[in-house]
């Protein structure tokens, strides 16, 4: 359930409650009486916004009731406070002024590409299809046509119903009137040129039908899907053509917001989108609108496929992405989605048979890449956000690798936690030994020397994070390298095959888990690059509650991220030789990061998924960073990291969208 649902849900509660307070009034005066003398209070008006918010919190409270604690629901408040005021930005408010617009329009690019718009028409009620029109023509780009291909029922010319035998609707003739009424105009405004494309279809051929008839009509380079209900904003194909000149972008989206009744300030959800990434996009078609692309990706193959209608436009982008040499996200909100009855903005329940043709587009998809005996499941944050389990190749061998000094307690509760929980079985562990003191610890070891999957051996000299977890590689036997920490606590008995999955695939690097305090908020669900104070790297979604489903849903599949925490990083022995193991001059912070880094500048991918789930008591063993000489050592490690990945930060994380804060983990938007 999403935000909106919910408030609503809360909203017709308060509706019911006010009624019955209404006939309770009615039925009492005296009630009534004591009432307005309470209402007409002077200190009881004075009052009213604490009441509001107090009433607000305890239905915040009651709705989540063990999700959370009044910090989250706080911050959850504010959070919306913010979005409300940053969609005031994102709407006509950042339409070209008639200075941009000129600039716009006489542009000059050295490839002055041409876009075909594809709109497939059915039964467009009037007001949506002149809206759509006109943010056409609002194009600041001119270079463009806009095919369409018109499958509505039609009745008498002048609109009105005759009916059909079948009962099926019919009198939209108008559809047609109003298309030829643009092109007839805009013929008119470009001196004869048809950029207007309009062909009546026989028959409805349903949305991937009607839309290949409209690829048939278009004469253009570039393709763009645009549906019949929404709006562009006006500078989208300047954007677009922008991108295609000066980064070779053969497949383009941008970022999109939801509206409602007609009017695109009045929005619902914004959505600020990741650049690609590929295991995003398998569980969550999060690329959708404006979808633009060289027609050379088609290769004389369907652009929608019958069989996955519903989802037509996920499985599209799938095969098309994949043929792409260079997919450009423009993060700049560009696509208005209108939400009404009946659209798949408005909710899945409109069109349920999405969902298995979701699921069917996913899975050819992953067949194509090699993949097989896969399982595709819908997760608890929507019907077409999926979880995908892939198979295990064999039984590797797991080495999983402890720091330890000290702290008996911790490492008892870790080592009791992977011993008496994880479900897969052919692993070791090491235990690199720094320096301990107490004689707990020194008991506790020679009870672990009993156990013949356990290896403890010495790391002599100053705590160094990144030596003590290269020594302990250097000694591990199995093909993977699990590092984790000491004050680590199994949650998912399945953790490791859930990380296993994601390291033993070809293209990924790292793989990490979702860590929570003890008080079950979020401590680790991927790192961003250049996020905090420092503007090193910082946690995303961090405090927030267990049950959150994140933004956009992003709590709940898993997804590529810069880097994950060293906490509980899986990677296999030979990456991790192959990048050089963790880089010892981060003594004690961002080496994690900074191997992590080095794993996507060679060209692989890092994955966070959430199905890993583990709890990380943090500095509970080293203490806090924050004051002192702790303090010192982390700013100098701090700026040597800005230093070694200057251009990469200058670049900024290709997962987290540029118009998020980075003062901020919770994906607010910067304020202006």
């Amino acid at each position: 359930m999403d935000y909106k649902e919910a408030y609503e849900k809360e909203h017709i509660k308060c509706a019911d409650l006010a009624e019955r307070v209404a006939e309770l009034e009615e039925k009492n005066e005296e009630l009534n009486f004591k009432i307005n003398r309470i209402k007409t209070n002077p200190i009881w008006k004075m009052s009213a916004p604490f009441r509001k918010a107090m009433h607000y919190l305890i239905r915040q409270r009651n709705r989540l009731k063990n999700c959370g604690n009044l910090r989250g629901i706080w911050a959850k408040i504010k959070y919306k406070e913010r979005e409300r005021e940053a969609m005031e930005r994102y709407g006509t408010a950042s339409f070209p002024n008639e200075e941009r617009r000129r600039r716009e329009e006489e542009a000059v690019f050295p490839h002055m590409v041409k876009f075909s718009i594809l709109v497939p028409l059915y039964n467009t009620p009037k007001e949506y299809l002149t809206a759509m029109l006109d943010s056409v023509i609002a194009q600041t780009y001119q270079n463009w046509e806009l095919c369409l291909a018109d499958g509505s029922d039609v009745g008498h010319a002048d609109g009105s119903d005759i009916g059909h035998a079948d009962g099926s609707d019919s009198g939209h003739a108008y559809v047609g009137e109003i298309c030829r009424e643009y092109q007839k105009a805009d013929r008119e405004r470009c001196g004869g040129r048809e950029r207007i494309i309009y062909q009546k279809l026989e028959r409805n051929e349903g949305i991937s039908g009607n839309t290949n008839r409209c690829l048939a009509l278009a004469t253009g380079e570039y393709i763009g899907l645009f549906d019949h209900d929404d709006i562009l904003h006006p500078s989208v194909l300047y954007e677009y053509a922008k991108a295609i000149n000066e980064q070779g972008a053969d497949y383009l989206y941008c970022d999109e917001t939801t509206f409602k009744n007609n009017d695109i300030d009045k929005m619902l959800t914004m959505h600020f989108k990741p650049d690609y990434a590929i295991d995003n996009l398998r569980a969550n078609n999060y690329i959708c609108h404006f979808s633009v692309f060289h027609r050379h990706l088609l290769d004389g193959s369907e652009l929608f496929r019958t069989k996955y209608d519903g989802s037509q436009d996920h499985d599209m982008i799938l095969r098309l992405t994949d043929k792409a040499k260079k997919v450009v996200h423009v993060p700049k909100l560009m696509y208005y989605w209108r939400s009404h009855a009946g659209s798949v903005a408005s909710g899945i329940q409109a069109k349920t048979y999405a969902v298995d043709a979701a699921k069917g587009a996913v899975a050819d998809h992953l067949r194509n890449h090699g993949y097989t005996h896969f399982k595709i499941t819908s997760t608890r944050a929507f019907e077409t956000i999926f979880k995908i389990s892939y198979q295990i190749i064999g039984n590797p061998k797991i080495s999983i690798v402890i720091a330890n000094k000290d702290h008996e307690p911790d490492l008892r509760r870790c080592i009791t936690s992977i011993m008496e929980k994880s479900t897969y079985d052919n692993y070791e562990i090491i235990i690199v030994e720094n320096n301990s003191e107490t004689p707990e610890i020194q008991k506790y070891y020679e009870e672990l020397r009993e156990n013949e999957r356990i290896k403890i051996i010495t790391y002599q000299g100053v705590f160094n994070y990144s030596a003590v977890n290269n020594l302990g590689v250097k000694e591990a036997e199995g093909e993977y390298i699990l590092l984790l920490n000491n004050d680590t606590q199994v949650i998912t008995v399945n953790w490791m095959e859930e990380l296993l999955m994601y390291a033993q695939r070809e293209d990924v690097g790292a793989a990490g888990a979702k860590l929570y305090y003890g008080d079950k908020t979020i401590q680790h669900a991927g790192v961003v690059l250049g996020l905090g104070a420092h503007r090193t790297a910082g946690h995303s979604h961090y405090m927030q509650h267990r049950e959150n489903l994140g933004y956009m849903g992003r709590l709940c599949y898993a997804q590529n991220v810069s880097a994950v925490t060293g906490a509980c990083l899986m990677v296999s022995k030979e990456l991790f030789e192959k990048a050089g193991g963790l880089d010892e001059s981060f003594a004690i912070s961002l080496n994690d990061v900074d191997f992590c880094i080095k794993l996507r500048e060679m060209g692989y991918l890092n994955v966070f998924t959430p199905f890993a789930e583990l709890y990380h008591y943090e500095s509970v063993s080293r203490g806090l960073d924050d004051q002192g000489e702790k303090a010192a050592r982390y700013n100098e490690e701090s700026a040597r990291f800005r230093e070694k990945w200057k251009e990469v930060l200058e670049k900024g994380d290709p997962y987290y969208n540029p118009n998020f804060s980075l003062d901020r983990s919770d994906f607010s938007l910067k304020v202006v």
